[in-house]
C-alpha cells in the first residue's frame, strides 16, 4: 500500500504546501505579474478588511442559526418516525429526497419560488392581499431564506443519524422506566436526551464544519448581495480568485478561513466535552 499511499500523500500535500507559500507573496494572473514575496501582508490586509470580517459574520449566522434549526426539527422528525406513526415507511424516504438534491438544483429552484414578480411565494402573499416582498434584495430577508434553504436540505441528514441512534437504544431501560410509570416527558429528558448526546454533538459538529463551507447555494440565490451582506468566507475567497485573480490574496484568505473554522470547532468541542461531564 506504500506506493499508493505517497501517491496520495504527495497530491494531497504539494497543493497545500504551495498554497501556504504564494499566501506570502503577491501573485496575481491579470495582469500576469511575477511572483513578489511579501511576508505578512497578504493577511494583515485581510484582517484589516471591513469585508473580512462581514464574512465572518454572514457565515457565522447562517450557520449556527440553520444548524440549530436543523437538529431541532430533525431530532423532533426522528423521534416520531422511531414511534412508528402511520405511513413512517413512506416519511423515511420522503424526508430523505431533500438531500439527495444538488445544492445548485435547490439554490435554483428556490429563486423561482421567491422571484419579487413571478415567484408563488408573491403570489401567495398577494392572494391574502399581502404586498409583495423582495425576499433577495433586503439583508435579513436574503439571509432568512439561505437558512430557510438550508435547514429543508439538510434536516434529512440529521433524521438519519439520530433515527439510527434512536433504533440502537436499550429498550430495557424504556422498559423499566414505563413500569415505574415515569412520564414520556422525563423519559426523554432523563433517559433518551442523555444516551444520545454523544451522537447529537457529532451531529452537530459535523453539520457546523460542513454549513462553514457553503458556496453554491449563496453563489446562485444572491451572488453574495445585496452588496456583501450575504457573503460568506468560501464565497469572499471565490471572487479574490476568480473574478479578481489575486491568488496570493486568496491563499491567505483560505489560511486564515482554516484558521476560523479550526478555532470554532476547538471551541465547541470544548464545551461539549464539559457538557458531557455535566451528564456523566
Amino acid at each position: 500500500m506504500w506506493p499508493a499511499f505517497l501517491v496520495v500523500l504527495v497530491v494531497s500535500l504539494f497543493p497545500l504546501i504551495y498554497a501556504l507559500i504564494v499566501s506570502f507573496q503577491s501573485v496575481r494572473i491579470v495582469p500576469p505579474l511575477p511572483p513578489r514575496f511579501v511576508g505578512l501582508d497578504n493577511y494583515a490586509e485581510i484582517l484589516q478588511s471591513a469585508r473580512f470580517w462581514g464574512a465572518i459574520g454572514t457565515t457565522a449566522t447562517i450557520v449556527v442559526v440553520s444548524v440549530a434549526i436543523q437538529y431541532v426539527i430533525g431530532f423532533a422528525i426522528a423521534l416520531a418516525l422511531h414511534h412508528n406513526i402511520p405511513g413512517a415507511s413512506l416519511y423515511r424516504v420522503t424526508f430523505l429526497l431533500p438531500m439527495f438534491l444538488a445544492p445548485v438544483c435547490v439554490a435554483l429552484i428556490a429563486r423561482m419560488l421567491f422571484h419579487p414578480v413571478l415567484g408563488p411565494v408573491n403570489d401567495l402573499l398577494s392572494f391574502f392581499g399581502a404586498p409583495g416582498v423582495s425576499f433577495l434584495t433586503e439583508p435579513s430577508l436574503a439571509i432568512s431564506v439561505l437558512i430557510l434553504i438550508e435547514t429543508w436540505q439538510w434536516t434529512p441528514f440529521v433524521v438519519l443519524i439520530m433515527l439510527a441512534g434512536l433504533q440502537g437504544l436499550p429498550g430495557e431501560v424504556f422498559e423499566a422506566a414505563r413500569v415505574d410509570n415515569i412520564s414520556a416527558w422525563r423519559r426523554f429528558r432523563d433517559l433518551t436526551l442523555p444516551m444520545l448526546l454523544p451522537l447529537s454533538i457529532a451531529v452537530i459538529f459535523i453539520r457546523l464544519i460542513e454549513g462553514f463551507k457553503i458556496i453554491d447555494t449563496v453563489f446562485v440565490l444572491t451572488g453574495g448581495g445585496p452588496g456583501t451582506s450575504t457573503e460568506t468566507l468560501t464565497l469572499f475567497a471565490y471572487n479574490e480568485g476568480f473574478k479578481k485573480f489575486n491568488i496570493g490574496m486568496t491563499s491567505a484568505l483560505s489560511f486564515l478561513f482554516l484558521i476560523v473554522v479550526i478555532v470554532f470547532g476547538t471551541l465547541y468541542l470544548a464545551a461539549a466535552q464539559r457538557l458531557v461531564r455535566r451528564y456523566k
